[in-house]
């Protein structure tokens, strides 16, 4: 029942609200990792992508909102605040997440096993 569960939250929950994200929810479900929320509050800020149980935050980067140098240092403060508050933050680019699903994937798993082997606490 447990995999049946599983299953079926796979295709009902919605990751995305724009293209990018899409194809980040895809690569997701194809991860094999808990789902995560999605556009969530952390504070003071909305995050793409958070697995609270993890720790780990992550934002998809697309070229409207991040691609001057404002938009970029305004970006890099909200990482701090993140490692500042116990989550760790990973970021991943339209080109990225687009055109090398494969390496955006093996990433994250890379990352969700090395928190849960350190036991992360759940971040606020």
């Amino acid at each position: 029942m447990a995999v049946l569960r599983r299953h079926l939250d796979r295709r009902t929950f919605v990751l995305a609200h724009s293209e990018l994200e899409r194809l980040f929810g895809a690569i997701v479900t194809d991860s094999d990792l808990p789902l995560p929320q999605a556009q969530t509050q952390l504070g003071r800020e909305r995050v793409d992508y958070f697995w609270p149980e993890l720790g780990l935050v992550v934002e998809v980067d697309g070229l409207r909102y991040h691609r001057t140098a404002a938009q970029q240092a305004k970006d890099r403060e909200r990482d701090h605040i993140h490692l500042a508050a116990g989550r760790t933050a990973l970021r991943f680019t339209y080109e990225e997440v687009k055109y090398r699903p494969g390496y955006v994937r093996a990433t994250l798993i890379r990352v969700a096993r090395r928190l849960s082997a350190v036991g992360s606490r759940p971040a606020r």
